[in-house]
Order: C-alpha cells, then structure tokens, then sequence
C-alpha cells in the first residue's frame, strides 16, 4: 500500500537571501515572481546563500529584464569555468508582466528592486517588486509603527 505524498509548505529553509534594505527604502506597490537564468556555478553559490541584493536593480532592455548589480560569489570549488560576480542575468517572466514592469518604470520615482531569492522546485526564483522611493520622514514614521506594534504585542502576550 502506497502512502501519499505530504506537501511541502513553504519555508524559510528555501530563501536564499533578502534584501531587507528595499523596504526600508521603498514603497511596495507590486511584487512579481521570476526564475533566473543561471550558471552551473551560480547556482551552486546561490545554494549555498552567497549572494548579496543590497544595490541590485531590474533593467528593461529590448523587451527583456535584467537582473543588475546582484552579486552572486564564485563557487569555492569552481575552477576556470567559474563565473563573475557582478554579470548582468536575464531574468525569466512573461511578456505581459515584462510590458507592465516597462510601463510602471516609465513612471518618475519608480523602480523596480530585487526583495528576495529563494528556491522554489528545485529552481531559483527572485521575488521583484515594483518600489517607490521613501522621504526621509515616511522611514522615520515606518520605524515608529513599527516600535508600537512590537509594543502592543509585548502587551497583549501576557494576557
């Protein structure tokens, strides 16, 4: 007798790296998920949370998007077919999606930021959002709901 298969929730165990800098940074009105097209090398690093988000940025050129500025580590074990660091890698989405992230970049104070990588069916996947800038005073006012809904939990944990 054959058991069935449990299936997988998502956790945190998948997600390879974040870019906690983006919502401190920026609004996020919108978020798409994309595969990345990746080396043998580069996924090998990105298996082993190498990479870093802070500065990326998506690009749209010739009708496809571009993941810039991420950098994915070398793998320790590459040899002379190892990777560099800082390539430009094209990222997977539909054509509908890319013509939306075109349209909304068009728009002045948005851009388009990389939140976080993680491994989804044994691919990796970026989770990309569609970001408008912070003022200096909506980080100040994010901070401080931030502090009062930590309080109220404290709070409310004892009763």
């Amino acid at each position: 007798m054959k058991m069935a298969k449990k299936k997988r929730k998502p956790n945190d165990n998948n997600v390879m790296a974040t870019n906690r800098k983006a919502r401190h940074d920026y609004f996020i009105e919108q978020t798409y998920e994309a595969g990345i097209s990746l080396t043998g090398t580069e996924i090998k690093s990105v298996r082993e949370r190498r990479l870093n988000l802070k500065d990326g940025f998506v690009s749209i050129r010739n009708g496809e998007a571009y993941l810039m500025n991420v950098h994915i580590n070398e793998y320790s074990e590459g040899n002379q077919f190892n990777h560099d660091p800082l390539r430009n890698r094209k990222l997977l989405l539909q054509k509908k999606e890319i013509k939306h992230l075109a349209d909304a970049v068009q728009t002045k104070g948005i851009t388009v930021v990389p939140l976080k990588v993680y491994i989804k069916h044994n691919f990796a996947k970026v989770l990309i959002g569609v970001a408008k800038g912070k003022h200096e005073y909506d980080k100040r006012e994010t901070i401080k709901q931030r502090d009062q809904k930590r309080q109220i939990d404290r709070v409310m944990k004892h009763y």
